[in-house]
């Protein structure tokens, strides 16, 4: 659970300057939610 919210926050915390970019980090940040949904 801890690592999860490491990398959400760093998704967060990293500069997007156009939507189109922020969508990319969000599908990017449901990824890893549900990779680490199956692992446990």
């Amino acid at each position: 659970m801890i690592r999860l919210l490491t990398i959400l926050s760093l998704f967060a915390l990293t500069a997007c300057e156009t939507v189109e970019g922020f969508g990319r980090d969000l599908k990017k940040a449901g990824d890893k939610i549900e990779e680490e949904a199956s692992e446990g």
